[in-house]
């Protein structure tokens, strides 16, 4: 478990056994949360908009009647196509392509079970297609663009995409990293973009990635984790006021929990091997509860 205030000090940490800071494990959804902070560094540069439409890049879905999904669908998990809940058993399903641009070709002939943008249903989809998506504008692997563009600068040297048995890399959930490395990624994320002295994101992109985008009448689907919370780009809102996240999550299947309290300034991050219980969730939250007691709210 680490601590950090947005002052960048490091006020707690707890380490177990041989599991410490540096200690790599795979992080399932949390790697969510990093494809959409990838994709806004194409936002900054006008490279392309959220509200793109994906056919623009992929003309297979229009061949099957979804010309309406755009990028911030596809990063809300509101694409409207039918998927099912995210289990360790999907994931190893996934293995099945060799290629990002074969499992996104297949969802193109899924059914859509929904219009875009009326309904959230969590699932890997959207992260994927939306990985895909920056293939195509920047003619580069997705493994090796989030390397450039966030790991190297945010000095995350434990942390890859890339796929070692030959399966397609995995926008939505195939990351893997150390509580170091994720932390830094926070501290830039509660820094409004900024890592030591090195702008990553615009200050514009971070406030985009706190807009909620559901409401809790359209969540048709959430995992029992993240029940009762709001969704922004990539990650769960854990509470909010007037649109925009206060805090924010993205608990992943094996256990690690990252979140940013904005009104309270700090970055928290409880970091596991282990599959994710459906309590897990409530006991996050109590040890938020804790913390909260040492860091009074700016927010009124």
């Amino acid at each position: 478990m680490m601590l950090w205030k947005k002052d960048d000090t490091l006020v707690y940490k707890k380490e177990l056994g041989d599991f410490n800071s540096k200690t790599q494990a795979p992080i399932a959804s949390c790697s969510k949360w990093l494809t959409a902070a990838l994709v806004m560094t194409f936002v900054d540069e006008g490279r392309l908009s959220l509200d793109d439409k994906i056919t623009k890049w992929l003309p297979e879905f229009e061949k099957y009647g979804k010309n309406y999904i755009t990028i911030r669908t596809c990063l809300s998990h509101t694409t409207g196509i039918r998927s099912e809940p995210i289990s360790v058993l999907k994931l190893l399903e996934k293995k099945k392509f060799t290629s990002l641009e074969d499992e996104v070709n297949s969802f193109a002939a899924k059914d859509i079970q929904a219009n875009p943008g009326e309904e959230f249903r969590y699932s890997n989809i959207g992260l994927d297609i939306a990985g895909r998506v920056l293939e195509i504008v920047s003619k580069k692997r997705f493994d090796v663009l989030v390397r450039q563009r966030l790991f190297v600068p945010l000095q995350m040297r434990r942390t890859s995409f890339s796929s070692l048995d030959g399966s397609a890399v995995d926008p939505s959930g195939g990351a893997v990293s150390s509580p170091e490395d994720y932390m830094h990624f926070l501290i830039m994320m509660m820094n409004k973009g900024v890592y030591h002295g090195q702008k990553i994101l615009s200050e514009d992109a971070v406030s985009e990635m706190l807009k909620l985008q559901t409401t809790l009448a359209n969540i048709k689907y959430a995992p029992k984790a993240a029940e009762g919370f709001n969704y922004t780009l990539g990650a769960w809102a854990a509470d909010w006021k007037d649109g925009k996240a206060t805090v924010l999550a993205s608990p992943g299947l094996f256990g690690s929990w990252p979140m940013i309290d904005y009104c309270r300034g700090y970055a928290y991050l409880f970091f596991v091997k282990n599959l994710l219980s459906e309590d897990r969730a409530d006991a996050q939250m109590e040890i938020k509860t804790v913390i909260d007691e040492k860091f009074p709210s700016v927010c009124k």
